[in-house]
């Protein structure tokens, strides 16, 4: 299988509550105007990115039962995350893990690193 632009990310597989984002350079802001004032954005503690990939969520833990019938996947449920694919979140750098994939660098947080998150969509 080629990797192109529209399927490169479909080979990864964020886990559980983790999110990967795509950082925004400082000088960069949204349509809106939301952007991080110059000071923040020096000590960089907070950092903003695209959400490209989520993971399912939080795994619900789920009472043992001897049912034979019933698979792996039926036993295992979650609660999903807020974050979506495409939203710009503005997240703690401390909780962040960067990574490269392809050349570019990446951060993989856990959802509850992410302070805000912008959506396009209408509420």
């Amino acid at each position: 299988m080629r990797i192109t632009a529209d399927n490169r990310f479909k080979k990864l597989i964020v886990i559980g509550d983790r999110v990967l984002l795509k950082p925004v350079k400082p000088n960069e802001r949204t349509e809106s105007g939301l952007y991080l004032p110059p000071g923040v954005q020096e000590k960089e503690k907070v950092q903003q990115g695209y959400v490209i990939k989520t993971g399912p969520g939080y795994v619900i833990p789920v009472p043992v039962e001897n049912e034979p019938w019933k698979t792996d996947e039926e036993q295992v449920k979650y609660i999903p995350l807020q974050a979506r694919e495409g939203d710009l979140a503005i997240f703690l750098l401390s909780a962040a893990t960067e990574v490269m994939y392809e050349d570019e660098k990446y951060f993989i947080v856990p959802q509850s690193a992410i302070l805000m998150l912008e959506r396009e969509e209408d509420l």
